[in-house]
């Protein structure tokens, strides 16, 4: 682990160039959060910001967080840090970023509480860091209900330089290294790997590797499968933590260029997931199965979500499930691989409550039902997913208040944040998108999208101009903006003086939103009946089963 002390870096008049930067954006945007910690007059302090649209999407994806630190182990970099997340297109999103030049412990601790109180105090499920001590301890002490887990390739690449003779002399050492740690489907079969790889290579007695056997919990998969990453398989490359500006940043970027390509890069991933919105909108994937549930999955997902979903119910069809005990509410199934017996997984189901569970852990961990799950649910004729199994963060309502028909999995936060202006231009945002994507699918229903929008800016304008100033005075004399709660708050009084001629918007606006209410009530009562019909269909395969057996009989 990176055990580097304090270190104190000095940037000169670069910092001021970001400053100034910062109040402006602060100026157009009340959301826009920045803090300053230390003496930046002089180019010693510590700066963190983070804009309107990463405040938003942390409401619908905070719950896993990646923070990359990698510049303490390159002193020409310049001190970035970042804290990103994955959207429903298991794509990066960023969460905020700092300029870290006082390595301390006191200013890791800063960060932390800082990005914390920017994200209205919600902490994540896990947290993913490089391994580094000093960030270890300021995850501990601001964040300390988050799973901590380290990059586990980085581990990887420090091992190879702490080993290099090792790998010099063994080449066949990283091979047998990255599968005991991957590989491994069991804690026990980790456990027994582990002493079994260094006595091969006589590194028994190797001081890095015992130190990384002792914090194994933090970074080898199988300890974590329990708990959310928001990772597709648990041996994946995700938690490389530093896509966001992979490509942007390069070891000479100055202060000056860093912002500009801070800019481009969140433009390029806004527009990345604006076209896996569209692809995921306007295009049909190709159904492998006549499974039900398949097309229901289609209809609820992402498409780079629902292809992983694919991937594990086409699975079933050479994972078969056999039960090995039936004498109470909850049935157990073995279920393994053709040719792969050795490496079976047991699935406990409850057919009353239409839950499962399985050994593998992958659901906790990525949030998609594994093949096993899903092979017992196809030998038992449930032919719809239940809700519970479809988290909201993988869908295409993820950035919606009315997800539908799915469980109420995603993040959860107050009122107060989820109406935030922040939040309300996101809503917005994706409304406008459905008028463009079915306003351009002929002339006639052009031209009806356009007279809607047309009259909808008129009305905006008309109550905008009666309310010019309302978000003045937002902004807090230090640097910090105001809490997203507050600059709601302040809205809504300023709103509330206002007399508008027009009450019949509002009216309109409450009838949609009852209308909204019913419509996402109806989908869950449709998916209701659905999971209870799968049920019944199970019932009376069994009863033809028993019928059968009798008449053989």
């Amino acid at each position: 682990m990176n055990n580097s002390n304090n270190m104190q870096r000095n940037l000169g008049p670069g910092i001021q160039y970001v400053l100034d930067y910062l109040k402006r954006m602060q100026a157009e945007n009340p959301a826009f959060f920045y803090s300053i910690q230390g003496d930046h007059e002089h180019g010693g302090g510590n700066v963190f910001w983070v804009d309107a649209a990463s405040r938003a999407n942390y409401t619908y994806f905070g719950d896993t967080v990646r923070v990359d630190t990698s510049y303490r182990a390159d002193r020409s970099k310049l001190p970035f840090v970042l804290f990103t997340g994955i959207n429903h297109h298991a794509q990066p999103v960023l969460f905020g970023c700092a300029l870290l030049l006082n390595e301390s412990e006191t200013s890791f601790f800063w960060l932390f509480q800082t990005w914390l109180r920017a994200m209205s105090g919600h902490s994540p499920v896990s947290i993913t860091t490089d391994p580094d001590r000093l960030v270890q301890t300021a995850v501990a002490q601001a964040l300390p209900g988050a799973r901590h887990r380290f990059c586990r390739w980085k581990i990887f690449a420090q091992t190879q330089e702490k080993l290099a003779h090792v790998y010099q002399t063994n080449p066949t050492f990283d091979i047998d290294f990255k599968k005991c740690v991957n590989g491994a489907d069991t804690v026990e079969e980790f456990e027994s790997c582990w002493p079994s790889l260094l006595d091969r290579y006589y590194l028994m007695d190797n001081e890095w590797l015992h130190a990384m056997y002792e914090i194994r919990g933090q970074w080898v998969p199988v300890y974590m499968r329990d708990v959310f990453f928001g990772e597709l398989s648990p041996v994946d490359c995700g938690d490389s933590i530093c896509l966001f500006f992979d490509g942007f940043l390069i070891n000479t970027t100055t202060m000056q260029v860093l912002i500009k390509q801070y800019e481009k890069a969140v433009s390029n991933w806004h527009e990345n997931e604006i076209t896996a919105d569209f692809d995921t909108s306007n295009t049909t994937p190709v159904l492998k199965t006549p499974s039900p549930m398949e097309k229901q999955a289609a209809n609820l997902y992402t498409r780079r979500i629902f292809m992983k979903f694919q991937e594990e119910l086409v699975e079933t069809l050479a994972n078969p499930a056999t039960i090995i005990d039936d004498s109470g509410t909850v049935a157990t199934y073995r279920v393994a691989k053709f040719g792969d017996e050795h490496k079976a997984h047991t699935v406990r189901f409850n057919a009353f409550e239409m839950k499962a569970t399985c050994s593998c852990q992958i659901f906790y961990f990525s949030g998609i039902v594994c093949r096993h799950v899903l092979s017992v649910f196809r030998s038992k004729n449930v032919l719809m997913l239940p809700p519970e199994y479809v988290l909201k963060r993988w869908t295409r309502n993820a950035k919606t208040s009315n997800g539908g028909s799915v469980s109420e999995c995603a993040l959860e936060f107050p009122r107060s944040f989820q109406e935030s202006p922040v939040v309300r231009h996101n809503n917005l945002r994706q409304e406008a998108m459905k008028y463009v994507e079915e306003g351009a699918k002929s002339i006639y229903v052009y031209n009806v999208a356009m007279n809607a929008l047309h009259e909808a800016s008129k009305r905006v304008t008309a109550v905008k101009n009666k309310n010019v100033g309302a978000a003045q005075g937002n902004i807090v004399a230090n640097g910090d903006s105001l809490p997203m709660h507050e600059i709601e708050n302040q809205s809504a009084s300023n709103l509330s003086r206002v007399r508008y001629s027009e009450p019949p918007l509002f009216v309109n606006e409450e009838k949609e939103k009852k209308i909204r209410d019913l419509t996402a009530e109806l989908e869950r009562t449709n998916q209701r009946c659905e999971v209870y019909r799968g049920i019944l269909l199970a019932v009376f395969k069994d009863m033809e089963d028993q019928k059968l057996k009798l008449s053989v009989k």
